[in-house]
């Protein structure tokens, strides 16, 4: 008896990775259908990329569809950030966009639509048990996005796939330069998709009226201003009016207080912190999911080194203790944990 093809809708950025995952999958025998996410873009830059996707799905005889998810985008990523910067933290929207949009209303469209899975081109590997589907690092240490992907559940694994996981980007360009993808030598994105040419700061200060305040070193000295505490983040280092040569590190600010503290030393222990709580809590891995303490592997900053750490929860507050201080580590980005094999366990938002 012939098989029946599972159908699987992939994301197409109209980068190289997707335009590569598109292709394994197809030679792997699934009935492929590409899919371009128009989200909110300030920078008008999606009509191109909606344009090199198109290219892709002609190239590899796949069916192509755009879908309009501006709105939500807007209200789920943009509107999101903005808010945690009102607020003085600082926001992931690249977490925000995976689990409210890609593996939000994607999935849940491509679902109703009779997808069996949806695929992206992100460089992170599924693993399925007997019991359960797993998320791990990617094999490419350099690309790998694990980091953004931890509110995944399992429901949202189960239909995930992600075809380049076990690959390195001089592979993935070498396979799209073979077949002749158009994507092939296209650079990667970089930064705020939704930016356009615009900084961040400018980007922020459309919503967000200055509001200056003092900066102040360790001791609570006054040692300079800044255009409000929105526009920092915990370990900047540079863009600070402080008077002199010598550089300072952000080290901590205060919405409420609307102050800003610096150090010049980044090892001094006023930067460093040996715990911290989390919210939006999420475990992948329900064999920890129980658990009241568990070591594990933890980053808080996207391509940040693994550090050593123990996860306790009690009373319905999880908290991260670190084997030695660790400096710089900004509420609002995401903390997340592994094991020392590299499965990701799960992770949380910094408070």
């Amino acid at each position: 008896m012939n098989s029946v093809k599972k159908k699987v809708f992939i994301g197409l950025s109209g980068g190289v990775d997707s335009s590569v995952a598109a292709l394994l999958l197809k030679n792997k025998n699934y009935e492929v259908t590409g899919v371009h996410l128009r989200c909110w873009n300030r920078g008008g830059c999606d009509e191109k990329e909606a344009e090199d996707a198109r290219r892709v799905a002609a190239a590899l005889n796949i069916p192509f569809y755009v879908f309009n998810m501006e709105e939500e985008y807007k209200r789920a990523v943009v509107d999101y950030m903005v808010s945690e910067y009102k607020a003085g933290l600082t926001p992931n929207p690249d977490v925000a966009c995976n689990k409210e949009i890609k593996f939000g209303l994607f999935l849940k469209k491509a679902l109703e639509l009779g997808a069996d899975y949806v695929a992206t081109g992100h460089y992170v590997i599924k693993k399925e048990t007997d019991k359960s589907a797993e998320l791990w690092a990617a094999k490419d240490k350099n690309k790998d996005q694990s980091y953004f992907l931890w509110t995944l559940t399992q429901n949202q694994l189960k239909h995930a796939l992600f075809p380049i996981g076990g690959l390195i980007k001089p592979r993935v360009r070498k396979i799209a330069a073979k077949a002749g993808l158009s994507t092939a030598r296209k650079k990667d994105s970089q930064g705020i998709c939704f930016l356009g040419q615009v900084t961040l700061d400018e980007f922020l200060s459309a919503y967000i009226p200055e509001r200056p305040g003092e900066i102040v070193d360790a001791s609570g000295e006054k040692i300079g201003e800044h255009k409000g505490v929105q526009f920092y983040t915990v370990g900047q280092r540079h863009g600070l009016a402080v008077p002199g040569k010598t550089p300072y590190y952000v080290t901590g600010k205060n919405a409420e207080t609307n102050r800003i503290t610096v150090v010049a030393d980044k090892n001094n222990p006023v930067a460093m912190t040996k715990s911290i709580t989390l919210r939006d809590v999420n475990i992948i891995d329900k064999k920890y999911a129980d658990k009241k303490t568990f070591k594990a592997k933890v980053r808080t900053r996207y391509r940040q080194r693994l550090v050593q750490a123990t996860v306790s929860n009690s009373n319905g507050e999880t908290s991260i203790i670190f084997r030695s201080p660790q400096g710089f580590i900004a509420p609002g980005q995401s903390a997340v944990f592994y094991t020392s094999r590299g499965e990701v366990i799960g992770g949380g938002v910094i408070v």
